[in-house]
């Protein structure tokens, strides 16, 4: 078994779950490995080891940040989530108990080809 950490039978899960899974328990351990080499880096004395603990660091980083763009790709709530979240001077818990921010608006389809609303006039 890949995993120790299902909680549900193997044969029950989507290849899907599997497979989201498999990145999020990854990102865990990628996100371990930065806490482990930013302490080990701190606690260093010797300058040419701190920067080798460090230089792991930053691939650990890089490697978590793959995983979350794997995840994005993969998930519509993830791909939601991070959208609304990421990149922003925005308060991080701007909605606080009133649930996540809203996705941004997509951009606009190409001039000349538009549908028009569906509602009913009142």
């Amino acid at each position: 078994m890949s995993s120790e950490t299902l909680h549900a039978p193997r044969d029950r899960l989507s290849r899907e779950t599997i497979d989201a899974h498999q990145a999020i328990v990854s990102l865990m351990e990628e996100l371990d490995a930065v806490d482990w080499y930013q302490q080990r880096a701190d606690d260093c004395d010797d300058p040419a080891l701190k920067e080798i603990l460090l230089h792991n660091m930053r691939e650990e980083v890089e490697h978590a940040a793959m995983l979350l763009e794997w995840l994005r790709r993969h998930s519509a709530v993830f791909d939601r989530e991070l959208r609304a979240r990421l990149f922003t001077d925005d308060p991080i818990a701007a909605d606080g108990e009133e649930g996540p921010a809203p996705a941004p608006s997509r951009p606009a389809a190409p001039r000349g080809f538009t549908i028009g609303t569906m509602k009913e006039a009142p």
